[in-house]
């Protein structure tokens, strides 16, 4: 087991939520919604949000648009150093950009995606573009907490490689992300002396907080946060009481799987709020079909 990374040099550690972008019927953000939802998120107990990460629709979401809302949600009162936002593009200017932004709002640090247009590049070439992002933002308070999520961006992050970062740049790249699933992968990396590694699914959580892992980045936050977090807290003291709260929220996760998740994650929370505004996606998204909505609403919203 590792020794998990120093609390006061990183302090996220619990479950953050990628939260939910809303659209209104016109396809623009529906800002008061977006405020809306990530206090309600902190009220449920999640230490910190990841705005534009996968689940919020972020290879959807412009730039300027970016740059709004992160701003939006710190002049909401929401601390920027409860806030990671994803910053990763296929353009290094476009992530130089948004990771300064980031950086100089105060955000606990920004969650980069490798450069995923090109495949088949070498470690090498990776290596490449994360010096060169850290070089150009060129500031002592950056921290990188990279993405990998290979079955979705198409290119992942070896192990030797995230080794290779976090050796170069020991106080900057703080940490990775791991959808892959894989607990292997999660295992390796959490073998890395002083990274702090997040599964992207609760479904690892236990294993991995024995581990040393400072928690979790799960989608099914947004409609779950309250029994997520008390999953983590069960899971710390030790108590038998995990084995239940783990098996409720393993339910709900694996029913959100069953379909597209960003669809299925917003059709329950128009359920759960009343906020038809909800289930709108951006194209090439779609929408959940009526049946699969209210088969899984049935089920989750009632377990």
């Amino acid at each position: 087991m590792q020794a998990p990374r120093d609390e006061a040099t990183w302090p996220l550690r619990g479950v953050l939520a990628p939260n939910l972008t809303p659209f209104g019927d016109d396809g623009h953000i529906v800002e008061a919604l977006y405020i809306e939802h990530a206090e309600r998120l902190i009220e449920e107990g999640c230490v910190g949000l990841v705005p534009f990460g996968t689940t919020g629709e972020a290879a959807s979401v412009g730039l300027d648009e970016r740059i709004r809302l992160l701003e939006r949600l710190v002049e909401s009162g929401i601390p920027a150093s409860r806030l990671l936002p994803g910053t990763g593009l296929t353009s290094l200017p476009d992530t130089v950009r948004l990771t300064r932004h980031a950086t100089a709002l105060g955000c606990a640090g920004v969650l980069v995606l490798p450069p995923f247009y090109y495949k088949a590049v070498s470690d090498d070439a990776l290596f490449a573009y994360f010096a060169r992002l850290i070089d150009e933002v060129d500031d002592s308070a950056l921290r990188v907490v990279l993405y990998h999520i290979p079955q979705v961006a198409g290119v992942g992050l070896s192990i030797p490689l995230v080794r290779r970062l976090h050796e170069a740049f020991p106080e900057t790249v703080a940490g990775i992300k791991d959808s892959s699933g894989d607990w292997a992968n999660t295992s390796a990396l959490l073998a890395i002396e002083g990274l702090a590694v997040y599964p992207g699914t609760e479904l690892l959580l236990p294993r991995a907080l024995a581990a040393g892992s400072p928690g979790c980045i799960t989608a099914t936050a947004n409609v779950n946060a309250p029994a997520l977090n008390q999953l983590v807290r069960l899971v710390r003291e030790n108590l038998e009481a995990s084995r239940d709260a783990f098996e409720s929220v393993r339910r709900v996760r694996l029913a959100v799987q069953e379909h597209p998740s960003i669809p299925a994650l917003k059709a329950l929370l128009a359920r759960r709020t009343g906020e038809a505004r909800w289930r709108n996606v951006r194209p090439p998204l779609e929408t959940l079909v009526e049946s699969q909505e209210a088969a899984l609403a049935e089920y989750v919203l009632q377990t």
